[in-house]
C-alpha cells in the first residue's frame, strides 16, 4: 500500500439523528474521482481512503459540512481531527504538496455530482446561441 493513502473514519450525528447521512455521504464521495473507496460502517459511519497528494481529510469535512451534512462534534472526534490535521499537514509539507481548497472544497471534491446535478447555473439556451465565432 502506498504511504500515501490514508482510510478514516467520518462520523455523522444531526439535531434529528438523521440515519441517511453516512449512506447518502457515502454515495457522493463514491462519486468523487479524490477518493479511492468508500464504505459504511456503521449507520452513522463512513470509512474512506483517498490519496494524500490530492485531497485531506480536513477538505472532505469541510466539503460534507458544506454541501449540509451533520459530522460529530464531540471532544473525541475533534481530538482525533485536529490530530489527522496536523499529520497529514505536516505529511503534506514534507513532500512539497499545497493545498487545493480555497473556499470551495465541495465543488473541488463533488465535481461530478455537481456538473450531474440540476442548479441555476446552465444556460439553458442552445450551443449556437451562446457561440458567436
Amino acid at each position: 500500500m502506498d504511504s500515501t493513502v490514508r482510510t478514516r473514519e467520518f462520523i455523522f450525528r444531526g439535531p434529528h439523528q438523521e440515519r441517511d447521512q453516512a449512506p447518502s455521504a457515502a454515495l457522493l464521495l463514491a462519486d468523487s474521482p479524490m477518493v479511492s473507496e468508500v464504505s459504511v460502517a456503521v449507520p452513522n459511519r463512513v470509512l474512506a481512503s483517498y490519496d494524500l497528494r490530492e485531497v485531506t481529510f480536513s477538505e472532505i469535512e469541510s466539503a460534507l459540512e458544506e454541501l449540509g451534512f451533520h459530522l460529530d462534534n464531540s471532544l473525541l472526534t475533534r481530538l482525533r481531527r485536529a490530530y489527522y490535521a496536523y499529520c497529514e499537514e505536516t505529511r503534506r509539507a514534507n513532500m512539497q504538496v499545497s493545498s487545493n481548497c480555497f473556499g470551495h472544497c465541495a465543488r473541488r471534491i463533488f465535481v461530478r455530482h455537481y456538473q450531474q446535478s440540476e442548479h441555476g447555473c446552465r444556460d439553458q439556451r442552445p450551443s449556437h446561441w451562446r457561440s458567436y465565432w
